[in-house]
């Protein structure tokens, strides 16, 4: 069953990169960095739509913050405890709720459990919380051999089989929601999660928290294989994301449909799914940076606001910014200012699209609920269809440089009044719809 999340519109921070305490040049240790969400950036939130928001890593950790060194403990580069449960108070006052990472799978090496194996060695009490051959050696000369995650072997993989390892996961995701009020979790690299121990967690949360959100990450994949009544309740959508600003690139609408259709279409593998999409996210370069047109942001953010799933906007990204991985990801995960954008016209304009498709998703009911259908597919043109309950709402693309003509006809009966949103236009369906569409925009039909 779908828990209240399902409806919201997300905003994803990276926190350390945004607070502006990432490089450890700038840190100031114990002063409330949480305190840059001040009146003028909720008041942001508030007017672009947001009715969510995923913090990136906030828990002690040696850098970036998926190397984590105290999951009781809020970093020391952001603030206290404190400052974290004032905010999240602060964000629930202004109907946000607050989903935080979290990272389960491994730590950093200044963990306080493996620091203990460091010193003891196989006397360690916790050597078993680790997956160790004392046998072998590591790049660290620690006398010992470990698993790290992916080849990382500054991030230590966690026994996810052992007792105590669960119970002190699970207490400290207690704290979180009894100490904190957190909302939700979104559990780092969840591909790598056994199924086991993603039950357990799930059976946990129901018993502390039965509308906790769970979300995971998975890049490729049956997303079946993490979500569901037992498992979690949503997962990252990277197969929309890649086709969302490749279909564009492009200029061939039949990828993003095949993809929309494969997922949420009457056989979609997906349509009982509420999916997590994204154009963005502090693991790949900007939206901005990867279309090759900057005028192919309305209809991808378009999309975004109109498909099946839950759609979440990047900090930084409503104003278009741009950002290169390249060899580190620091470019993507800025520390960032309202005043940086205040007098910039493009990136106003960028905003005010998203504003006002927040506004049209929270006014249009079956864009959050309805079923998905195909209408029409051109290289440059893409006709669906959101509908529930005699409801309807049509989304038209034009990735044509120049207007075009679109022409095609719904499974409804005549006499079927539908309304161009931000428009006075009424059209009164009589077996077909022609409409004429600007270029590089989109219209959306509802009744």
């Amino acid at each position: 069953m779908l828990n209240s999340i399902q409806d919201t519109i997300f905003y994803h921070v990276y926190t350390l990169g945004f607070c502006g305490v990432l490089k450890k040049d700038n840190c100031s240790i114990a002063i409330n960095k949480l305190s840059k969400f001040d009146d003028n950036w909720i008041k942001h939130l508030v007017d672009m739509g947001i009715t969510a928001i995923y913090l990136g890593p906030i828990f002690e950790s040696t850098y970036h913050g998926y190397d984590t060194k105290d999951y009781y403990k809020i970093d020391e580069r952001l603030g206290s405890n404190d400052d974290f449960k004032k905010l999240v108070k602060i964000l629930h006052e202004n109907n946000i709720k607050v989903v935080v990472d979290g990272v389960f799978n491994h730590v950093g090496r200044e963990f306080w459990a493996f620091k203990d194996v460091l010193k003891n060695k196989y006397n360690s009490d916790y050597s078993s919380w680790f997956n160790i051959d004392f046998n072998r050696n590591n790049n660290y000369n620690d006398g010992f051999y470990y698993d790290g995650w992916e080849g990382h072997y500054e991030l230590v993989k966690l026994n996810l089989s052992n007792n105590e390892v669960k119970t002190h996961l699970f207490d400290a995701i207690k704290t979180w929601v009894n100490d904190f009020g957190i909302d939700g979790i979104r559990l780092d690299v969840a591909y790598c999660l056994p199924k086991d121990f993603i039950k357990e967690l799930k059976s946990f949360c129901n018993n502390i928290k039965p509308d906790l959100w769970l979300m995971g990450e998975i890049i490729h994949g049956d997303y079946n294989s993490i979500v569901g009544s037992d498992l979690l309740d949503s997962a990252t959508n990277y197969e929309i994301y890649k086709g969302l600003y490749s279909s564009h690139n492009d200029k061939n609408y039949f990828e993003i449909a095949y993809s929309l259709n494969r997922q949420f279409g009457d056989y979609g593998i997906y349509k009982d799914l509420n999916l997590y999409n994204f154009v963005d996210n502090h693991d790949v370069n900007r939206i901005a940076t990867m279309v090759n047109d900057k005028r192919y942001l309305n209809n991808i953010y378009t999309l975004l606001f109109t498909i099946p799933g839950i759609p979440s906007i990047y900090y930084g990204s409503e104003w278009a910014i741009e950002g290169d991985r390249k060899i580190t990801d620091l470019n993507l995960r800025p520390e960032l200012s309202l005043d940086d954008f205040k007098d910039n016209a493009e990136a106003q304009q960028m905003l005010k699209t998203i504003c006002n498709l927040s506004k049209m998703r929270n006014e249009i009911p079956v864009l959050t609920n309805g079923k998905y259908k195909e209408i029409l597919v051109r290289n440059k043109q893409f006709v669906y269809a959101r509908t529930f309950d005699n409801k309807w709402a049509i989304i038209i693309l034009n990735l044509d440089d120049c207007p075009c003509d679109i022409e095609f006809s719904l499974p409804i009966s005549n006499g079927v009044k539908f309304k161009i949103y931000n428009d006075d236009t009424i059209i009164n369906y009589s077996g077909k719809i022609k409409l004429n569409i600007n270029a590089f925009s989109s219209l959306i039909l509802y009744n």
